[in-house]
């Protein structure tokens, strides 16, 4: 009884006799260890930021929102051996030595984030190679599930200064940026189906036709609302370091163009509403106009004789809009682009908005440039104006506020044609689908109308020979439940506009009208 006694005694004493070394190891041999750790987290701690609010598609599906992402990191004062660290760090999760050695080489620095948003399988391997100087930290991020779709309206949060909370950058998350710091959510119009057809589709055009960049636009014309935008080139949120500046500007609401013959529409509906021409309106094509020096031509070089305004808009002749916009005379014409808001911002809650320029028409008013312009050529605008002022052609002449947040937008509905005037155009441009055949849908009422621009020599003056592809149409014409713009910039061998956008124009409408389960026009065949 006694020895078992001795003996407890004796196992007791090593129990404490280890555990008094561990504690002495841990605060004498290692307190250096852990007292340099505490101050690199102290020295590097992150502002602490109150959850961002979530920015939803339609349907309240997340587009953009707050989630915990594991950083790891390294304390180079604590490391040893700066090549071995390296090498560890290369076998383990992949860094290349050539990054890390200089990091890790930094005389006095306490604190070098190696990866920012690091994977479960990177944070498992750091855990489980336990390299000196390397430690993980959780922190809370910006997630965006959907990646480069609609990025440039989503936009994303940027840290630029370590000591200052991150801050909303482009898009959304730079407009709202009080209403997100506060928690506060944001929902959008974008549909995440009709989104993501919509870059489906301008996608396929770029890998086709090579084009330096590209925009699609689908809006409800009765209420303003975007329900997609897209672009190219586009980048991803959740790495956009790695894309340029260039890529994170919005070309739909700030890239301006001259929108070609998408414009004679414009020209058609002012020129009707102001009673100085109709549909039925004959003049004589010669194939040319000829006004302070200089001539104007069409577009196939042809003269088409006698033609209505109708058959204009069909073969999209230069000299027709040219004669309606004589018709109505140069005051009548300008004021109706003033009313189709070309020198006004569209008021969408997306920043950066520019407006559009009428510079010739108002520096130089000379006979040829009101000529060119009537055609949509020395005039320019943004994609989401021309789809706004088109949407009016499908809206009754009224033109709605646009919009792309449920709430959003600034701005009042107004009547810019009558709805008589609207209805003749809208059948105008259905003619001049059913003609052309490309953009036709069986079973329904397809308005839409071509534009191929040349885009302007800023250098030598006049004119290059790349062009603009641009197609804009709604459907049914007679209840549109929808417009499509789609735009090219500089497609490789300067096709026209039927050989590129129409034929997007039409997959993208032909998905409309399918997702919207909107019923056959009853007087098709």
């Amino acid at each position: 009884m006694k020895f078992r006694f001795l003996s407890l005694i004796g196992v007791t004493a090593l129990i404490f006799l280890f555990l008094g070394y561990n504690l002495y190891s841990l605060q004498i041999t290692k307190s250096l260890y852990y007292t340099q750790r505490a101050q690199a987290q102290a020295t590097r701690a992150d502002p602490v930021r109150d959850k961002r609010g979530t920015i939803y598609f339609s349907g309240r599906i997340p587009a953009a929102l707050d989630k915990d992402f594991s950083v790891i990191y390294a304390v180079p004062t604590q490391v040893g051996d700066v090549t071995e660290a390296s090498e560890r760090l290369r076998a383990t999760i992949g860094l290349d030595p050539t990054v890390t050695v200089p990091l890790l080489s930094k005389q006095g620095d306490q604190y070098e984030e190696l990866i920012d948003k690091a994977s479960d399988a990177q944070v498992a391997a750091i855990i489980e190679a336990e390299i000196p100087s390397i430690y993980i930290k959780r922190v809370l991020g910006r997630q965006y599930p959907f990646g480069e779709s609609a990025s440039q309206v989503i936009g994303f949060i940027s840290q630029e200064d370590k000591k200052i909370a991150a801050h909303g950058k482009y898009g959304i998350e730079a407009q709202y940026q009080d209403v997100l710091s506060k928690g506060e959510d944001v929902e959008l119009t974008i549909d995440p189906n009709i989104q993501s057809k919509a870059e489906e589709v301008l996608k396929h055009l770029i890998d086709q036709w090579h084009p330096e960049g590209g925009t699609v636009i689908v809006e409800d014309p009765k209420t303003g609302a975007i329900v997609a935008m897209g672009n190219y080139p586009t980048f991803d949120p959740n790495d956009f370091s790695k894309s340029p500046l260039t890529s994170f500007t919005n070309p739909a609401i700030q890239g301006l163009y001259e929108p070609g013959s998408t414009q004679k529409v414009l020209t058609m509906s002012a020129g009707i509403d102001a009673g100085a021409i109709t549909p039925e309106t004959t003049y004589y094509d010669k194939g040319y106009f000829t006004a302070d020096g200089k001539t104007i031509k069409n577009w196939d070089l042809k003269a088409h004789g006698t033609m209505t305004m109708t058959n204009v808009i069909e073969q999209s002749v230069n000299t027709g809009s040219v004669f309606a916009q004589q018709k109505m005379g140069r005051a009548t014409f300008y004021d109706y682009l003033l009313k189709f808001g070309y020198k006004e911002l569209t008021g969408i809650d997306l920043p950066g908005e520019i407006a559009g320029r009428l510079t010739p028409l108002e520096k130089y008013p000379r006979d040829i440039n009101y000529g060119t312009a009537a055609y949509g050529q020395g005039i320019s605008t943004t994609p989401i104006r021309m789809i706004s002022a088109i949407a009016a052609i499908a809206n009754g002449g009224i033109m709605m506020p646009t919009h792309i947040t449920k709430t959003g937008g600034i701005g009042i509905a107004r009547q810019v044609m009558s709805a008589e005037t609207a209805a003749k155009v809208a059948a105008m441009m259905v003619s001049a689908v059913d003609k052309a055949k490309v953009a036709a849908i069986p079973h329904y009422h397809v308005a839409g109308k071509t534009g191929t621009a040349y885009i302007p020599d800023f250098k030598k003056g006049g004119y290059t020979d790349t062009v603009i592809n641009t197609y804009v149409g709604f459907a049914p014409a007679s209840d549109a439940k929808f417009i499509i713009l789609i735009k090219i910039d500089n497609p490789k061998d300067a096709p026209l506009a039927g050989q590129t956008v129409v034929p997007a124009f039409h997959d993208l409408a032909e998905f409309l009208l399918n997702y919207y389960d909107v019923p056959p026009d009853t007087t098709t065949n």
